[in-house]
């Protein structure tokens, strides 16, 4: 299995812009463009890190470049996170948000980008917050923020690894279990309005299709949490598939050397390519 420090280790080229969405200093993100002159896809690539301060966006810009040598645009935004100013509920979820809805200005200055294929994927908590953003309707308020206009409309989401029940999540044993409570300032029974607006198992039908990703021993992020939103996001309508990856931990799903990478790379280009034919899963 790939050990987190192998991601933070590893070097990495620049983006081509770093580019802010909003005033706050971490309402920025980095995106690169692969070369040529086409139109291209987009990956929003949403970093995970159990929503704290001390886990920043460092640990996939290896998946970034590697999704962009891949043919693919991204954009990685930074969000603020439990120990910055402003982060946690609703502050995180707002920034997410704005940073996705963002990419209508990022097309207009770079019109290589393809806002008709759109992709949002997420890792571990950032898998939570882009099958969230995938559940954003207009108008909708969730906390105390409103958006002003439609939802950027996208083409599916992948989920690697992602944390599909809050509740479920928050109440089990384990460090990065118990940032679920300070996330939504309480448990799921003092604060149920809030885990009912962010959690992805409680937001089903999630209408754009959704492809999973989940390693076989993940010890942080159970697999039970994907295979549960595989069966509710499938019987309430919801295009769902799951792949498990044996043998694969938390972080191959992030790590472009992985025996994981090329599932990873199949998840995305099914939502973005009409012709692309479902692949055999290695599990479910």
């Amino acid at each position: 299995m790939i050990p987190y420090s192998d991601l933070t280790t590893q070097a990495v080229p620049a983006p081509d812009a770093v580019v802010a969405y909003g005033a706050e200093p971490l309402q920025h993100g980095e995106l690169r463009l692969p070369g040529g002159r086409d139109r291209v896809p987009l990956v929003v690539l949403l970093h995970g890190g159990c929503w704290r301060a001390e886990y920043d966006l460092q640990h996939v810009r290896g998946a970034a470049h590697a999704l962009t040598e891949a043919g693919f645009a991204t954009w990685t935004p930074e969000y603020r996170r439990l120990g910055d100013t402003g982060g946690g509920w609703p502050g995180t979820f707002d920034d997410v948000a704005h940073a996705v809805d963002f990419v209508r200005v990022l097309a207009r200055q770079h019109p290589r980008i393809d806002t008709t294929r759109v992709v949002l994927m997420g890792h571990s908590a950032g898998g939570q917050l882009a099958l969230w953003a995938a559940t954003r309707r207009q108008a909708e308020i969730t906390g105390l923020f409103v958006s002003s206009e439609a939802p950027l409309p996208i083409s599916g989401v992948v989920s690697l690894a992602g944390i599909a029940d809050l509740a479920a999540y928050g109440s089990a044993a384990g460090s990065c279990n118990a940032s679920v409570t300070p996330l939504l300032g309480g448990t799921a029974t003092e604060q149920p309005q809030r885990y009912h607006a962010v959690s992805p198992i409680e937001r089903v039908p999630i209408r754009p299709a959704v492809r999973i990703v989940h390693g076989e021993l993940d010890p942080i992020v159970p697999l039970a949490q994907s295979r549960e939103l595989l069966a509710r996001n499938r019987a309430t309508g919801g295009i769902t598939e799951l792949d498990v990856v044996l043998g694969a931990g938390h972080f191959d799903l992030i790590a472009p050397r992985s025996d994981a990478w090329p599932v990873v790379l199949h998840a995305v280009r099914a939502l973005t390519e009409q012709t692309a034919q479902p692949r055999v899963h290695t599990g479910q």
